[in-house]
């Protein structure tokens, strides 16, 4: 994983799946029933160390990624947040500058603290041959779900906030812009090798908005964990961005660039691939569907990209309904993969 984000042309790409640690496994349903709540998983080292395990054990990943959320920085701040069965996260909405009051930097390492005791217990039991990768939400997908309040199809609360209000909702983005980048230097601090910056809803902006409010954010939290850490690697995910990924990327700074599903190979072949490392992309659903088609489509992403650096992974997270054994399939393909 290491020399492949040093710009390195393996003959066989390092592989990790984003959400590798999740409900498709049983393993990972019967610790989720013993922790209680999602968020007393997260909180739980000696339990997110063992789902964060759990797929290693069945499919050897070049990587491991930290079990953890993306919301769990609003909750450090202050912002009450609940998991409902078939709702997903529920927050209390903050939607203006004058709410902003209500959340606060102090205890936001004293909450985290159960997250930097699992990065501390991973680096010691993964393999020596194992990456492990620690991560944050980037601050618009964050914001996404702190002012909307819950998942969103439209995000019309949060746009009209930054359409009539740029300057308030700035105060929110700088917030998020320092307790991102403290909660990823404590990772790096604990163990983390890697880190990926997820930007989940970063394609539902216009493109003078993404420039605004991904690509800048993203620019100011690598900025400085490099000044703590020159070179250190840093994944950038923003996912649905099109054409407006190789700006994020030259402005960035970021060392990888994970490409969502819809990004054409060929395109993120000659124009994105040249400047970063690139990792991705096969469609989650091929491995709900599994069979010949999956390993074709496997086969294709590693002949297309396999001409320079690559990080084999999904075009977004594992779902549920994904068969465990599409996953070994999967695994086995790349890992008899010869170029």
């Amino acid at each position: 994983m290491i020399r492949a984000l040093k710009k390195e042309t393996l003959d066989r790409p390092p592989f990790w799946l984003m959400r590798q640690a999740g409900r498709y496994l049983p393993e990972y349903r019967e610790t989720r029933a013993n922790a209680g709540s999602f968020l007393d998983l997260c909180y739980n080292p000696k339990l997110a160390e063992e789902v964060t395990l759990q797929p290693l054990r069945r499919y050897n990943m070049d990587a491991a990624i930290l079990f953890a959320d993306i919301l769990l920085i609003p909750d450090a701040l202050g912002q009450p947040l609940a998991y409902k069965e078939g709702e997903g996260p529920v927050l209390d909405a903050v939607r203006s500058a004058k709410e902003l009051s209500s959340l606060s930097l102090d205890k936001l390492h004293s909450v985290l603290n159960p997250v930097y005791e699992t990065v501390d217990r991973l680096s010691s039991s993964l393999p020596e041959s194992c990456t492990l990768i620690g991560f944050a939400g980037a601050p618009w997908t964050v914001a996404t779900y702190m002012v909307e309040g819950r998942g969103s199809k439209d995000y019309v609360n949060i746009k009209k906030w930054i359409y009539s209000d740029p300057d308030g909702f700035q105060q929110l983005i700088d917030l998020l812009i320092v307790s991102t980048t403290e909660y990823l230097l404590k990772q790096i601090e604990a163990g983390a090798e890697v880190v990926q910056i997820f930007d989940t809803w970063a394609g539902v902006l216009p493109d003078e908005e993404f420039a605004k409010w991904v690509t800048e954010p993203t620019a100011k939290i690598i900025t400085a964990i490099r000044a703590r850490h020159p070179d250190f690697p840093i994944i950038g995910f923003p996912k649905g961005a099109g054409g407006n990924l190789s700006q994020f990327v030259k402005q960035t700074g970021v060392t990888a660039v994970s490409l969502d599903t819809a990004a054409p190979l060929e395109w993120a072949k000659t124009e994105i691939q040249p400047h970063v490392t690139v990792q991705g992309n096969l469609d989650p659903i091929l491995l709900v569907t599994g069979g010949q088609k999956m390993v074709d489509r496997i086969h294709h992403i590693l002949e297309t990209l396999g001409s320079g650096s690559h990080i084999f992974n999904l075009g977004h997270g594992i779902i549920p309904q994904t068969p465990p054994e599409n996953v070994g399939l999967l695994a086995d393909t790349l890992h008899n993969w010869k170029k």
